[in-house]
């Protein structure tokens, strides 16, 4: 367990990224990510590259019905980062129960 945040997913936009993409069993595209985050289209852009630079994710760019298509994934080791913070953050919201 993790005495210290990981800060490649501490940031909100972040962490609701890598969460949307653990609970996807596919691909999630970006028109999909952005509605889940709510994030402005360069913000979300920002972040993807950022988690993916990091090895947290893997992006995808490919053409749909003519269009350019973004889609994202967790990798292994985005999964095995968020699963570290999330026992990181469960470990601290206990020690402040009453």
């Amino acid at each position: 367990m993790a005495d210290e945040p990981d800060e490649i997913i501490h940031q909100s936009l972040r962490l609701k990224i890598m969460a949307a993409l653990d609970a996807s069993a596919e691909m999630l595209e970006f028109k999909r990510l952005k509605g889940v985050t709510q994030a402005t289209d360069g913000n979300l852009g920002r972040q993807l590259t950022f988690l993916a630079e990091n090895g947290y994710i893997q992006i995808e760019k490919d053409f749909h019905a003519n269009k350019p298509r973004t889609r994202a994934r967790i990798t292994p080791v985005g999964r095995k980062a968020l699963k570290a913070h999330v026992a990181y953050l469960r470990k601290l919201l206990a020690g402040l129960k009453p």
